[in-house]
């Protein structure tokens, strides 16, 4: 039976041994009872600009003429 190793009171003493952190990550039961899935953003938005490029130049002038508060 492994050895379980109490938390040190100083959380920053964990960067001093981060070995021993790793270890403990890979031998927890729990955390490798989590299931994994891997999300990836999308190359290009899906969303279409409507008016191109001129009604987004548009729309920042009209944000840039406005009286901030």
């Amino acid at each position: 039976m492994a050895q379980v190793q109490a938390a040190p009171i100083n959380p920053f003493a964990l960067m001093m041994n981060p070995e021993s952190v790793l270890q403990a990550i890979e031998s927890s039961a729990r955390l490798d009872g989590l299931h994994r899935r891997v999300y990836r953003p999308l190359d290009k938005p899906l969303i279409p600009k409507k008016g191109g490029e001129a009604a987004v130049e548009d729309f920042d002038r009209e944000v840039d003429l406005t009286d901030d508060e």
